[in-house]
């Protein structure tokens, strides 16, 4: 087994929401900490346009083209706080699932890290997590509230 082979992965799904940028800094810096790896996570949600096939194919390419660009921009901002190359996956079909197959398929994600928004609703992931992660999961989930300061994260580091 290499060292590679070793390193705690903490699992990080990328999305556009604010509380996000709390999860990608906390997990960046705890995963340099610890000597781990951030394996980030786009999950595209299948489209509801069914009625042309050439349609739904175009929405989908476009929905991948902008989750990539996404993802290279979050992986960026990774390397900058924690000098860390992040993996990238992009993934189809609805969160719960996605995640799930994802771990059960990548044996050393060690940590999902999830964010969560304070204001109200908290968010589908933490739905999700509540509702079907749950059960299927054996691992620390770590959800990060969107109100976390910079203070507050370095001190959870």
């Amino acid at each position: 087994m290499t060292a590679q082979d070793e390193k705690w992965k903490f699992l990080v799904i990328a999305d556009d929401t604010p509380e996000f940028k709390k999860v990608l800094r906390l997990a960046s810096l705890r995963a340099k900490k610890v000597g781990g790896n951030i394996v980030m996570m786009r999950i595209i949600r299948p489209s509801e346009f069914q009625h042309w096939m050439a349609v739904r194919d175009i929405m989908e390419e476009e929905a991948m083209q902008e989750a990539q660009a996404m993802m290279d921009k979050f992986a960026e901002e990774i390397k900058l706080i924690s000098g860390l190359d992040c993996e990238q996956v992009i993934c189809k079909g609805e969160p719960g699932e996605v995640i799930a197959e994802y771990i059960k398929k990548d044996q050393d994600i060690h940590m999902l890290a999830l964010g969560a928004n304070v204001d109200g609703d908290p968010g589908p992931l933490i739905k999700a997590f509540r509702e079907e992660l749950l059960n299927v999961l054996h691992m620390p989930v770590l959800v990060v509230p969107g109100n976390m300061t910079e203070a507050e994260i370095k001190k959870f580091v």
